[in-house]
């Protein structure tokens, strides 16, 4: 497999990161690029999703760590289970991190040189730890899209169901604003009308159209 400089190397299809904080609407932002633009999306949480399916190494070092009571009936990780024992238990929260989040990277890798072969133009990966995870090594540029903390928690209640004290909780336990904003060379504002957040989406890919 080659190396993220070989990767960040090529220059035939551009690698952008997307991210942002819990209810910023990332996910309906690379819903209409994935349809407006020849682009390859990947999801960081699918990739996990995926590489914790039983049978999997993750899947057997994860049942290691946790014991059988990690399972659901089915023999799959039970993962609201999982969920709530790392927020109690920040040791394993770390082990279950160095389990998932280097075998996501590999298969991240993999999936950006299958589809150069692929010949995709734009190859958009959505993570929110694009920037704790060190993702700009691979990355050719990072957007961050960005909403009100208002707004993402009048999002997460309508559309989660999240309650005021976990919005306070999950939006607490992510990085701050100016962070996002340091990290990243590109901000989508996503606080009013999607067609306003398109119309800024459209400015960067024309933009990198012309680079």
């Amino acid at each position: 497999m080659e190396s993220s400089q070989e990767i960040e190397g090529r220059n035939h299809m551009k690698i952008i990161g997307i991210t942002g904080g819990v209810g910023c609407g990332k996910s309906e932002v690379l819903a209409w690029i994935e349809k407006n633009y020849d682009a390859a999306v990947v999801r960081a949480d699918d990739v996990g999703r995926d590489l914790m399916r039983p049978g999997t190494g993750c899947f057997r070092k994860i049942t290691a760590l946790f014991g059988n009571d990690c399972l659901c009936p089915d023999g799959t990780l039970n993962r609201p289970w999982i969920a709530d024992r790392i927020f109690s238990d920040p040791e394993q929260r770390d082990a279950l991190d160095a389990i998932i989040h280097p075998a996501v990277r590999l298969e991240i890798q993999r999936l950006i040189l299958q589809n150069t072969a692929c010949g995709w133009k734009y190859f958009f990966l959505e993570s929110a730890l694009l920037i704790e995870e060190n993702y700009n090594e691979i990355c050719d540029e990072m957007w961050y899209i960005h909403a009100d903390a208002a707004v993402r928690a009048a999002r997460l209640k309508e559309g989660r169901g999240y309650s005021e004290e976990k919005t306070r909780s999950v939006m607490r336990n992510q990085l701050p604003e100016h962070v996002f904003r340091e990290k990243c060379q590109v901000v989508i504002d996503n606080s009013g009308s999607f067609a306003h957040t398109t119309a800024q989406i459209e400015a960067r890919m024309a933009a990198l159209e012309e680079a």
